[in-house]
């Protein structure tokens, strides 16, 4: 059997091989795309496929994906974290419907989906009561039933049947009061009538279309019913889920998302895009945090407790939480507290050649019987706790399921002692003021550096999975720090017509801290930004490495009077959609943003949305005692390779964001664009400025496309290109 470019194919009948695709024909590189995923899933191997916007990634992963999976009884789990992505899911999937049949849902967190707003213990609790009321029930009119045909046989005279019938009415009194008692309690009237009624209707109409989590919301609350238990009840075996990472990066929840789907791992294709955010999601997900207010409710819960373990567990966690206040105290510096707000803010605690200072402090002021058997002690105590709250709030003895700090504090306080001397895991102490009180508390936080340590496991479980993304080069430095073991690797760049785009690397000064400040470079900067603005026939998105450089020139330009358009700044805290759809309105505005803020990525910006794109600096993230620790760990762990924990920490995340922020223009193939590198670290000038040099860190076509210029020659080259294109309406603007 062949694929239909003739390559080999073991999986079926030939004409039914891309039955998924739900368009005329492929795009150039898309066919070649699907059949090299087809080989990777039969040989089960990863997939790590770079594809420019227009390279249609999402289909070329699952039309394949979804032949294959048919052919072999398997799930296709495609996620991502963007959620302009999975709107993107949610159309593609509904066009491979249209082609071929499948069984799809989107599934989202229980948080969002729930009509009576409680938490996830709360909601455990609430099933578990409703499935009791409902077996009972079950019995009840088992019992009733058998009560009458013995009443039946009493009436005929049969010998027994009258004692038989009061043992049945006597178990017929005690589950009366079983369910009386339970009904007092909290259950769910949603769950209760998923189980009663006939859920056949939600399901016909589930599966009639690719519905989305709100439409399944509204759906099944007009008709009382728990839409997202319906939807758990529905994955089973079914071809297609469309999730966020959430379900997969997390351990624990991974394991019960599989058994929803009722596959082993191995019968599961994941495929993730946006993958190159895996790393960052990963770190995340694998990272524990307690904060002092935590400790101090389980000291409040332990206060009454009549239990000889109490003792125990008040002495571990109160030793804790005083070293902890002690430790934050001593690592403020001078001025520091000061700059202490309502965001975490952190402190450095780790210590060269031992243990951290938080440690240290709780082992030397600690007296007790012995922290690892009074840590096990504070963890009986927290679950035997933990059951009396459930069953309080199960009974109706309490409004809400109580949460057991206790038990909380002793999990964290026995990994921090367990975990907070291995490689890769940093302990970090953060501090931030109460809004209520402009008091400061604390919080411990161990850290996780080396992603791999989440994604590898799964990686190795899954019958196979598909890394997709605009930016997942160098291929080397995905598959070490994900974890991955020979994945098959290949890129394409955009399909559109070179002639449709320029990049231009303006040689500005190399603009490190102490360059920024210069009054010489601002200008030099606010001009070049202006000629951008002025020739762009359009909007012009302008990225820099902190929302503070933005700021900056966003003032500057707001105060030049030769500049006579509308200017946006985003900021931190502010809604960006809400700003981009206002942005995007106009006709020649600017936006001014952080590379790091949320529009760099996964948000389209449409012809005239964005006809130019500025990066302005290497935006390198802040260096933080966290992204220190991520470059040590690397290090350490790749000791052989020159600079790895800068390249690997640093480096390559700092050029995908870039290019993921020149990827916002040129979204279709009749459209044009400019892409403007500002820092003459872009230049050919690079080569000779060792490590800070990155235009050798972009893929080899699109150093082929950078052409170096000058900021006075930066307008002319713009006036040009868009002329070229006849992109002005009446005469161009006069440089």
């Amino acid at each position: 059997m062949t694929h239909a470019n003739g390559s080999p194919d073991d999986s079926g009948d030939p004409e039914q091989a891309w039955r998924f695709f739900p368009y005329d024909e492929p795009y150039p590189n898309q066919q070649a795309a699907m059949d090299t995923i087809a080989e990777a899933l039969d040989e089960t191997r990863n997939v790590l496929f770079e594809g420019a916007t227009g390279t249609g990634k999402t289909i070329s992963a699952l039309v394949p994906a979804l032949s294959y999976a048919r052919e072999h009884d398997k799930t296709v789990v495609i996620t991502t974290n963007v959620h302009q992505q999975m709107r993107q899911f949610v159309e593609d999937a509904r066009a491979i419907t249209r082609e071929e049949a499948i069984r799809a849902v989107v599934f989202r967190g229980k948080s969002s989906m729930c009509h009576i707003d409680v938490g996830f213990q709360e909601c455990q609790t609430l099933r578990d009561t409703t499935r009791s009321i409902v077996d009972k029930e079950s019995d009840k009119a088992e019992l009733s039933e058998q009560a009458q045909t013995l009443l039946d046989q009493m009436r005929e005279g049969e010998s027994g049947a009258a004692d038989a019938r009061s043992a049945v009415t006597d178990e017929l009194d005690a589950i009366d009061d079983e369910l009386e008692q339970l009904k007092e309690g909290n259950y769910c009237e949603h769950y209760y009538n998923n189980l009663t009624r006939n859920t056949d209707e939600f399901f016909q109409w589930l599966f009639d279309d690719v519905r989305t989590p709100d439409e399944i919301f509204e759906y099944a609350g007009k008709q009382n019913l728990c839409g997202y238990e319906l939807l758990k009840e529905g994955m089973e075996g079914i071809d297609l889920v469309v999730c966020n990472y959430h379900h997969l990066l997390d351990p624990m929840i991974r394991e019960q998302f599989f058994r929803w789907l009722d596959r082993d791992p191995d019968d599961v294709i994941t495929v993730f895009d946006e993958a190159h955010n895996i790393e960052g999601a990963a770190r995340d997900h694998a990272s524990r945090a307690l904060t002092e207010n935590t400790l101090e409710s389980a000291m409040n819960e332990l206060e009454d407790v009549d239990d000889s373990r109490a003792e125990s567990a008040r002495n571990v966690i109160g030793t804790f939480l005083d070293s902890l206040r002690e430790s934050y105290e001593e690592a403020f510096g001078f001025g520091e507290r000061e700059q202490v707000g309502e965001n975490w803010y952190d402190l450095s605690i780790a210590s060269q050649g031992r243990r951290d200072d938080l440690t240290m402090d709780f082992l030397q002021s600690y007296e007790g019987r012995g922290i690892d058997v009074e840590v096990e002690l504070a963890l009986q105590l927290g679950k035997r706790l933990d059951e009396q709250y459930e069953d309080e709030y199960k009974n109706g003895d309490a409004t809400t399921r109580q949460e057991c700090q206790t038990l909380q504090a002793a999990n964290f306080i026995a990994d921090w002692m367990e975990m907070g001397g291995e490689l890769g895991r940093h302990p970090m102490l953060s501090v931030r003021r109460d809004g209520g009180t402009d008091d400061i508390y604390g919080r411990a936080e161990l850290y996780t550096c080396i992603p791999r340590e989440v994604t590898r496991e799964l990686f190795e479980e899954v019958h196979a999975s598909i890394l997709m993304s605009a930016t997942l080069r160098p291929f080397d430095v995905t598959e070490e720090t994900l974890g991955l073991d020979d994945p098959v690797t290949m890129a394409y760049g955009l399909e559109y017509p070179e002639a449709n785009r320029r990049t231009f690397a303006v040689s500005l000064p190399a603009l490190f801290s102490s360059e920024r400040d210069d009054p010489g470079t601002q200008e030099t900067i606010e001009q070049l930004l202006a000629d951008a603005a002025r020739f762009t026939p359009g909007n012009t998105l302008v990225f820099f490495p902190s929302y503070s450089e933005a700021e900056r020139y966003h003032e500057r330009l707001r105060g030049n009077s030769a500049v006579d358009i509308d200017l946006y700044l985003d900021e931190p805290g502010v809604r960006a959609e809400e700003m981009r759809r206002e942005f995007v309105g106009k006709d020649g505005a600017v936006l001014f943003t952080s590379l790091w803020a949320t529009l760099a990525e996964g948000v389209s910006f449409d012809g005239d949305d964005a006809r130019t794109v500025v990066v302005v600096g290497v935006p390198y993230p802040h260096l933080s005692e966290r992204l220190e620790a991520v470059q040590d760990a690397y290090d350490r762990i790749y000791r052989g390779k020159k600079d790895a924990g800068w390249r690997y920490a640093v480096e390559i995340p700092t050029i995908r964001k870039t290019r993921q922020a020149l990827g916002r223009v040129i979204r279709a193939p009749d459209d044009y664009g400019v892409r403007i590198l500002a820092d003459k670290r872009y230049t050919r000038e690079s080569s000779s400025m060792g490590k800070y040099g990155v235009r050798g860190s972009f893929p080899v076509e699109e150093r082929a496309e950078m052409v170096d210029i000058t900021p006075k020659k930066l307008k002319f080259a713009m006036l040009n290109f868009y002329n070229d294109h006849d992109a002005y309406d009446g005469d161009p603007p006069r440089p």
